[in-house]
């Protein structure tokens, strides 16, 4: 199994980044916060996580070890899978995420796509003693800006999580006409909240 890549960054995307590994490009699936926290040409360590599944092999990656861990927390909740276990950790930073599932914050949860309130209550019951409250919030990394439409590059980051298109770029839309200058990243967060109040 592969526990973390190091290397030159050669792609940034919304929801992947790609590091060359001694001349192999590792595709890793990442959170917006980790997009925004390396650059294309500069070294980065990710800690990864591998899923294997019949028909693919796929790394998610973290730049801490507590989002990791979290991560894999996560998919021991009935009914969570890694792309949604990611889709929290997109919506709700380690920090926040531990606090909502100390203090039974069901309705923090539910902000997330794809976590209803029966979900979002099984992971309450299920791992609020397996989490410490975190004793001071912490700032998220701001993301830098991404080359291309925002509005193209954030829509099709959603329909890869899973959405399908339509409302996709609905939220997107709604997201740029309330903040027309938020970055990719933002937009990307805002949006997934906005999905998720909606369903």
């Amino acid at each position: 199994m592969i526990a973390s890549v190091r290397g030159p960054v050669v792609d940034v995307a919304l929801d992947h980044l790609v590091i060359d590994c001694g001349g192999v490009g590792y595709r890793v699936l990442v959170t917006p916060a980790t997009v925004g926290a390396v650059r294309r040409g500069e070294e980065a360590t990710l800690l990864t996580s591998m899923i294997v599944r019949e028909d693919s092999m796929t790394l998610y990656g973290f730049t801490d070890s507590d989002a990791r861990a979290l991560f894999t927390l996560l998919q021991t909740v009935t009914g969570v899978g890694p792309r949604l276990a990611m889709a929290v950790l997109a919506v709700l930073e380690p920090t926040s995420l531990r606090r909502a599932l100390a203090e039974s914050d069901v309705k923090a949860l539910t902000t997330v796509p794809g976590v209803g309130k029966r979900v979002a209550e099984r992971l309450v019951v299920e791992l609020r003693d397996k989490v410490d409250a975190p004793t001071a919030g912490q700032a998220g990394v701001a993301a830098s800006p991404v080359a291309g439409s925002i509005r193209d590059q954030v829509a099709e980051a959603l329909v890869g999580l899973g959405f399908t298109a339509a409302p996709a770029d609905k939220a997107v839309t709604a997201v740029l006409a309330d903040e027309p200058d938020a970055d990719a990243s933002a937009v990307l967060r805002k949006s997934l909240a906005l999905m998720g109040k909606s369903r």
